[in-house]
């Protein structure tokens, strides 16, 4: 197959990291599972333990933030390795101590700020490790991998739980420290990359010197907010205003995990060298399509069906934004702005839950989803509006023939 002789081509490094990185998500058991455990285990009420996760989630913000100057300032590596061991002893704390609430929520933030670390880290080394050409397969392996991990995670956490808390915190924390000594072994110290020097004359005025790529990596908040919204939008609306099984929730998650793995690749071929302001369109219009089914039809068949169609925006958005920051940020920023780009999606999933169920609870379900339909079309609005530059993986202009040699040369 084709995709796995351009797999082949990648630096070692990156395909360890592509394991890696699927074995980091595929042993996240704790994190789906963690209102259930504070629950029954730490004999906590639904909404203390609500709240303790909420105050521990800002370690993905954190994360997020800290990821950038770990990673220009001490290698990617070290980012990396700094990611998995702080998620491992936070969620050691969390099995072992008991202590006040507090320290729950102490040691919950601990871990995920190793969470937060980790993906901005995993982009920036892609970004490094890769020629301009690769970098789209690249971010389509890395997503694709991370998405099947989160499949298979949650089943197997599951399963643990039901055995013992401890087994389940001890598999992910053995999960983490496999990838830590995958990564030792197998990603190099060297933090740069083939290309770093074609990056490195632009942008030399701070933070908001790349000012194209800072607004593309702020506007791709408005499709983040489907997304963090669905996932606390759906599975209410499913038990509670359509009456169904919590069950057929996973289904949701099955559908969009489907589509990722079979889809992400067909999609990634086709996506090649089209220009980034196109792609994020038709990512825009594919989440208005998705929502709008669910909004003028709700139903269960409805959300089944928008999440065919939805996820395949999410794909595009999720290679195009860390391909456009690896192709026009100068080396030295790339992981400040990979960074950037997870403190995006740790701030919607900090905000969006929130204002949704204010939304919702003073007027119901319907006006919930509407705002999100809202959302992906201000995105369009304003990606349509900005001045984007072409990609360098666009195909180059085939050189001219040389003239005929003279006779008798």
């Amino acid at each position: 197959m084709v995709w796995i002789a351009r797999f082949k081509e990648l630096p070692l490094a990156l395909r360890v990291l592509f394991l890696a990185s699927f074995v980091n998500r595929a042993g996240m058991f704790v994190f789906p599972l963690l209102a259930v455990y504070l629950v029954r285990g730490k004999d906590l009420s639904p909404g203390e333990a609500g709240l303790l996760i909420s105050v521990g989630s800002t370690g993905l913000l954190a994360g997020s933030l800290l990821s950038g100057p770990l990673c220009d300032l001490k290698g990617r590596r070290t980012a990396l390795l700094s990611a998995l061991i702080l998620n491992a002893a936070g969620y050691l704390g969390l099995a072992l101590l008991d202590g006040a609430p507090w320290t729950y929520a102490a040691l919950l933030f601990v871990a995920l700020v190793g969470m937060g670390m980790f993906s901005p880290a995993s982009n920036t080394l892609v970004a490094d490790l890769t020629t301009p050409e690769q970098r789209p397969f690249a971010y389509t392996i890395s997503y694709v991998g991370n998405n099947l991990g989160m499949g298979v995670g949650p089943l197997l956490g599951g399963v643990a739980a039901a055995y013992s808390y401890h087994v389940m915190f001890a598999g992910n924390i053995l999960a983490g420290l496999l990838c830590a000594a995958m990564i030792t072994l197998w990603v190099p110290r060297d933090r740069r990359g083939a290309g770093a020097k074609s990056r490195t004359k632009e942008a030399r005025s701070g933070p908001l010197g790349h000012g194209h790529v800072l607004l593309i990596v702020l506007v791709s908040f408005f499709y983040v907010v489907p997304l963090i919204g669905l996932e606390y939008a759906l599975p209410l609306a499913v038990t509670t205003v359509l009456h169904d099984s919590a069950g057929l929730v996973g289904a949701v998650y099955t559908i969009n995990s489907v589509v990722v793995v079979s889809l992400g690749l067909l999609m990634e071929k086709h996506m090649r060298g089209r220009g980034t302001k196109a792609l994020l369109l038709v990512a825009g219009a594919l989440w208005t399509l998705g929502l709008s089914v669910i909004v003028f039809g709700f139903s269960l068949p409805a959300l089944l069906l928008s999440t065919v169609v939805w996820t395949l925006g999410e794909i595009i958005v999720s290679v195009v934004v860390p391909t456009y920051v690896a192709d026009h940020v100068d080396e030295g920023r790339v992981g400040s702005f990979m960074a950037l780009n997870g403190f995006v999606l740790g701030l919607a999933r900090l905000v969006v839950p929130v204002g949704l169920g204010v939304l919702w609870t003073a007027d119901g379900y319907r006006p919930v989803f509407v705002t999100l339909l809202i959302a992906p079309l201000v995105g369009m609005a304003a990606f349509a509006l900005l001045r984007i530059r072409p990609s360098t993986t666009a195909p180059a202009a085939p050189a001219p023939e040389p003239d005929a040699a003279p006779a008798g040369a």
